[in-house]
């Protein structure tokens, strides 16, 4: 896989399929990116789960808000990480561990990390690096 280069129909297959979403470092500060894009994916229908542990059991942008990904009872198909390059490996880690696994790993804009992208792509799930999942939906879905 090119990630340098991504085909449009790879992005909209992956934001068509997908219902669910757990988006990793949701802020509840509304000049964020992450609490935009949170708000934006909610309004796009997505079942959305924020996940930062300083604000667990609080709700961002209406939804609650949890501690960690094992947290969560039910299947997530995307999990969009808000971190830095470096922590993205350590949340692949950790989406290693859930059951099911979800459908796909998305790194935020200027968030890249290879070996997070080898090791998910190892168990069978896709990857976008890079691209933010906004902006991708509003580019290939606007009328």
């Amino acid at each position: 896989m090119n990630h340098d280069h991504y085909e449009d129909a790879y992005i909209q297959n992956i934001l068509e399929s997908v219902k669910s979403i757990a988006v990793i470092g949701a802020s509840p500060k509304s000049e964020r990116a992450s609490n935009r894009v949170t708000q934006f994916l909610i309004d796009q229908g997505y079942q959305i789960f924020p996940i930062n542990p300083g604000h667990a059991g609080r709700k961002i942008c209406g939804v609650p808000c949890f501690a960690s990904l094992r947290d969560i009872s039910q299947p997530i198909h995307l999990i969009d990480i808000f971190r830095n390059s470096t922590a993205a490996y350590e949340v692949v880690e950790e989406v290693m561990e859930i059951t099911p696994l979800p459908k796909v790993i998305w790194m935020q804009l200027d968030i890249r990390n290879d070996e997070a992208a080898n090791l998910a792509q190892a168990k069978g799930l896709k990857v976008v690096m890079n691209r933010c999942t906004k902006i991708e939906h509003k580019r290939l879905f606007s009328l």
